[in-house]
């Protein structure tokens, strides 16, 4: 049964345009990946500059590490009252803005002096990301016949694994090559270039008018969103709890002296988890969500269990990117599907659960490694995937398929 909000008010399409809504746009899709892309590495940037920035600025690595952490933490805290205001906007203009504003953001770090400047500069990016992460899966689905959402969607969302595979690589050759204020005024020239093709290449959508505009409240209390939430709470918590301290996780293997290509590794399996989930999560949402979770489970149980064998956690970094690489196309799509013309709100308090996960589970597992050693957060991770694939089993309402009755 389609939500209220689907109904009330979804607008009637001519057959032509839904025969072109059939095609994948590839065009405009590539270039919400490409923006998707350029928006995980402005957040990540500083952590591959991270001596040079330290030494020009005259801060410490630590505060030069906040500015990734006051991104993601602004993200989380402001996604959800600034999609709320912004409902109204028609959508590639403020899509297109807020392109502008990353690249203004890197461009104002690029030649700030002051690490306050910049600081606040991150700020703002950080706003302008959740802005961002809110919007562009509902934007990617709309711009096709809902069957073939799914694929769109993945195609959209490939920017986010491409970026945490070669973003860093990117910054430090960058950094190394050019200088650091040089590499974030590159980021700013080409988040320019990005704008200009989103603007050509994405088709308009409107947004929500007054009259049809359900309270926040409402949306969450659509059937299936909290179930939706609580499965992405705690997959995404078992995801960070390892990750944020993966270094560390591979000593015992001997694999933390070539983190560059283990992390490399989860990167390039990342984006076949990507691949994966778009070919099949149409079809088979609930079971690829169940998937992904067993999946990341056997990876967290293989470096539990053989933690001194190199082949075995090289192995277990590809099933891990297989598995978390399908995650945002399978947790975005199915609170757009449940929230129908509302999916930005929606998208928004994923995005805030997403990444007040990923604070917390560096929180969590950095309390387990203090009181009980890296031993612990393979399976402290896999009691919250345990958790997360109980969910999603149970609640009949959240990972429904295209076309399925609630």
């Amino acid at each position: 049964m389609a939500s209220p909000i689907t109904e009330q008010s979804a607008p009637t399409i001519p057959a032509a345009a839904r025969r072109a809504r059939a095609r994948l746009p590839l065009n405009g899709l590539l270039a919400l990946a490409a923006v998707v892309f350029t928006g995980v590495v402005t957040e990540i940037l500083p952590a591959g500059l991270l001596p040079q920035m330290s030494a020009d600025l005259g801060a410490s690595e630590s505060q030069i590490g906040q500015l990734v952490a006051i991104y993601a933490v602004t993200t989380a805290i402001t996604v959800i009252p600034l999609t709320a205001v912004t409902r109204n906007l028609p959508r590639k203009p403020l899509l297109v803005a807020l392109v502008i504003g990353f690249a203004l953001v890197n461009g104002i770090t690029a030649i700030a002096d002051s690490y306050t400047v910049i600081l606040i500069a991150r700020v703002f990016g950080g706003m302008l990301a959740g802005l961002l992460w809110a919007m562009a899966a509902g934007y990617a689905m709309r711009t096709v016949e809902p069957e073939h959402a799914g694929r769109a969607l993945s195609v959209a969302m490939v920017g986010t694994p491409l970026a945490f595979a070669f973003g860093l690589p990117i910054a430090t050759t960058l950094g190394a090559a050019i200088g650091w204020r040089a590499a974030f005024g590159v980021i700013a020239v080409v988040g320019i270039g990005l704008a200009v093709w989103a603007a050509a290449a994405l088709p308009s959508f409107a947004g929500e008018r007054s009259g049809q505009r359900p309270s926040l409240s409402s949306v969450l209390r659509l059937p299936g969103l909290a179930a939706v939430l609580a499965t992405t709470a705690f997959f995404v918590l078992a995801h960070n709890v390892p990750y944020t301290y993966v270094a560390p996780l591979t000593v015992a293997s001997g694999i933390d002296r070539h983190l560059d290509l283990a992390l490399l590794v989860f990167g390039l399996f990342a984006v076949a988890g990507v691949i994966g989930a778009g070919a099949l999560v149409d079809r088979r949402l609930r079971s690829m969500v169940l998937f992904a979770a067993t999946v990341l489970g056997l990876a967290m149980i293989a470096i539990g269990l053989f933690a001194d064998q190199p082949v075995a956690v090289y192995l277990a970094l590809a099933a891990w990117g297989v598995a978390y690489g399908s995650s945002p196309t399978l947790l975005q799509a199915a609170p757009a599907r449940i929230a129908g013309d509302a999916a930005d709100v929606a998208q928004s308090m994923v995005v805030a659960t997403w990444n007040g996960s990923i604070a917390a589970g560096a929180f969590l597992g950095g309390l387990a490694l203090d009181a009980m050693g890296v031993e612990v957060l393979p399976w402290l991770a896999l009691a919250l995937l345990v958790v997360a694939a109980l969910i999603a089993a149970t609640a009949c309402a959240a990972f429904r398929p295209v076309g399925a009755e609630a």
